[in-house]
């Protein structure tokens, strides 16, 4: 069997990724669901903070990038001992249906896994439909749903979760 050629490629950040990252996120969500400057700022913060506070041996971040351009990107951070918490699984609308969100998806549960996490856990928006379908596909459960208006439209966020021990 063939094995087929990424058309994509996953590296580490380099200066400039992590601002781009922030503009990526807010233009796509602004555009495609119309939510405002408060989830810019959150994307922000949750930059700021992977960066501030950043522990190598339990964090990581992936970039995904195509032609050179970066595409995608995802967070693993350290939520508490035992738990990994999978956060900002971006994937630009050029490179859609090219595998780049189950690849980095994947990605985060072997790292956690390698690292010794026994949980992994996130937060998502049930209007991210195909977000949640490949977290269901890796085996991720929904825990809980609540309303909430923080990025301006009415959403429901999602916590998910996923046992890592085999």
């Amino acid at each position: 069997m063939e094995q087929k050629e990424l058309k994509f490629i996953l590296r580490d950040p380099v200066p400039g990724d992590m601002g781009m990252v922030v503009h990526q996120n807010a233009v796509l969500y602004s555009k495609e669901y119309g939510w405002d400057l408060r989830f810019e700022a959150l994307v922000a913060k949750v930059v700021s903070e992977f960066i501030t506070n950043f522990d190598p041996k339990y964090e990581k971040c992936w970039i995904a990038e195509k032609d050179g351009k970066m595409v995608g990107s995802i967070f693993v951070v350290k939520q508490d001992e035992n738990t990994a918490k999978l956060r900002m699984l971006y994937v630009d609308s050029s490179a859609r249906c090219l595998g780049i969100a189950s690849k980095l998806v994947d990605e985060c549960i072997k790292f956690a896994q390698s690292v010794g996490y026994k949980r992994m856990v996130l937060w998502t928006n049930s209007v991210l439909v195909d977000a949640a379908r490949i977290y269901r596909k890796f085996g991720f459960k929904l825990e809980q749903e609540e309303k909430h208006t923080m990025f301006g439209p009415e959403l429901i966020g999602q916590t998910y979760s996923k046992d890592l021990v085999k």
